[in-house]
Formats: structure tokens, C-alpha cells, sequence
């Protein structure tokens, strides 16, 4: 029988009238809360990666029991583009389909490589649309430009947002070339490394794409560059000092050991021909960078 004075008594397992759900019994204003009781023998220690100090402190689940919570994940599937697991990717995965065939059928992932006005993107999204085999065309500016509102725009000058802005395309495009490749799609990158800037340019990509990755530099003169700079609109277009400073840098890829290729009196159809014959070449002989 209940004592006089306290609640009467409910089905187990059902806090009295008039108590606060959850809270425990003995925790009342002015009273301190009781010591933790340990866990029955039989529950299983925290999950690694809890909200409790030590997080992923190895050791803490014996790995019969991090298996048993934890079961191997079924079989990805190859259909589903961004589902299939990025392997290190090591280009290219299959030959020329026979020599002097240009690229043929083999999957490759490229990296062309030029300053502002060399014709990049254009030159590579022709080579891309004319292959045998899927191939994916991936704009490291077109990507900069997802970014609307808050585009750090280099033309107002390089800074830390623009930098960072940069950084985060490129390992954008790096993503989405492994991905590519990773589904069995070529693809080629065109971005305006410079070699003075080895890290943050040619190592980046390496990092982010594979050491598959064959760089060409696209790499007409001074006054090509000029003149097509000149027919660019929007942000698209740089001033003529900026184009010329580019285009200095640029000239350090000589001697660098990467394939150069001068089209400044090639059209856009003998520019794309002529880079599938350049990287014939590398797949037979890799160039070292």
C-alpha cells in the first residue's frame, strides 16, 4: 500500500501522476543528480565517433562487434554516376585502337593547359564532341562561374576569396574528372596553370585528377592571344596588360618537358587534330612532370 501522501502507484514502467517524464526520481530541486549506474554486462560499449570524449579513440569496439553494427555495404552500382567507388586512377586504361590513329578508343583524362585568348575551351570541347568513345568536357572557369552571388572576380582584383574561390573549382573538376573516368567516360580539363606556381598548379591537378593525367600547353603567340581577347565579352575579357602577363608566364612551359603545341595559325578543327596526335604520343611515351 502506497503511503499517505505520495502518488498513487501505476502500471511498471509508468512515471506517477504528476511527475516529469524522463527526469529520475531522485533528482528533485535542491538535491544533486545520482552517480551514473555502470552498464549491465550485457550492453554493448558506445559507438566509436559518439558524442563522448575520445572520439574514434581506437580500441573502443572490439572489431567483432564494430562488424556486427556495421555490415559491409551491398554491391554499388556501376549505373548510378556518383555511386560507383573513385578508384586511384591510373590513364590511360585502354591502347590506341592502331598506330597513327590518333587517340583512338582509349580512355583518358587530359589536362590543356594555355593563357587567357589561347583558345582552350573551344579546342577542347571540339576534341571532346568528335572522339569514338564518351568523352566529358570540364571548363575550369564555366565551374568558377557556378558561384552567382559573392563571384570573386579576379578582374577586381586577386585576392584571398578569389584564390580560394579558384581552389575550390579545381578540386571540383578534379572530382568530377575521377568520376568520369570512374564510369568509364573520358575527359579533358582546360585551365591556365602557370609553372611558377607548381603546387598550387600541375601538383594540384595530379592530386585531384590522378597520375594518369596528360598535360598539354596550348601556347600561340602574343598577338593571337590579343585578338581573340579582344572578341571575348563579360568577365571572360582581360585587359591587355593582364593578357600579356599571362602570357609571359606562360612561356615558362618551354624546356619544362610537357608537349607544346603553337597553334597560332592552326583553325580550331587542325588545333583539335593535331592535340589527339600530341597525346598519341604521350600514351605511348608519358611525359615526366
Amino acid at each position: 500500500m502506497a503511503a499517505a501522501g505520495s502518488p498513487p502507484a501505476g502500471p511498471p514502467g509508468v512515471p506517477p501522476a504528476g511527475s516529469r517524464l524522463g527526469v529520475h526520481p531522485a533528482v528533485r530541486a535542491g538535491t544533486s543528480r545520482p552517480p551514473h549506474a555502470a552498464p549491465p554486462p550485457h550492453a554493448a560499449p558506445p559507438p566509436s565517433g559518439s558524442g563522448a570524449a575520445g572520439w574514434g579513440a581506437p580500441g573502443t569496439v572490439p572489431p567483432h562487434q564494430a562488424a556486427a553494427r556495421h555490415p559491409a555495404s551491398p554491391p554499388a552500382r556501376a549505373d548510378l554516376t556518383g555511386h560507383v567507388p573513385l578508384p586511384p586512377v591510373s590513364v590511360p586504361l585502354a591502347p590506341p585502337a592502331e598506330h597513327g590513329a590518333g587517340t583512338g578508343t582509349a580512355t583518358l583524362a587530359v589536362l590543356l593547359i594555355g593563357p587567357a585568348g589561347a583558345g582552350k575551351t573551344t579546342v577542347a570541347r571540339h576534341w571532346a564532341q568528335r572522339r569514338r568513345v564518351p568523352t566529358a568536357h570540364i571548363s575550369l572557369d564555366d565551374v568558377r562561374e557556378w558561384v552567382c552571388s559573392g563571384f570573386a572576380d579576379p578582374q577586381s582584383g586577386w585576392n584571398e576569396h578569389s584564390e580560394a574561390q579558384y581552389r575550390l573549382a579545381r578540386r571540383t573538376c578534379g572530382f568530377a574528372a575521377r568520376n568520369f573516368l570512374a564510369n568509364g567516360i573520358s575527359c579533358i580539363v582546360d585551365d591556365a596553370v602557370f609553372p611558377d606556381r607548381p603546387v598550387v598548379g600541375l601538383g594540384g591537378w595530379k592530386r585531384h585528377v590522378g597520375p594518369g593525367l596528360l598535360p598539354v600547353v596550348l601556347l600561340p603567340g602574343l598577338e593571337i592571344v590579343l585578338e581573340r581577347n579582344a572578341e571575348r565579352s563579360g568577365n571572360r575579357r582581360l585587359s591587355d596588360e593582364e593578357v600579356a602577363a599571362i602570357h609571359g608566364r606562360m612561356a615558362g612551359w618551354y624546356g619544362s618537358g610537357l608537349p607544346i603545341i603553337d597553334n597560332s595559325t592552326y583553325d580550331v578543327e587542325t588545333t583539335a587534330r593535331v592535340l589527339d596526335d600530341v597525346l598519341a604520343r604521350a600514351i605511348a611515351s608519358p611525359p615526366t612532370w
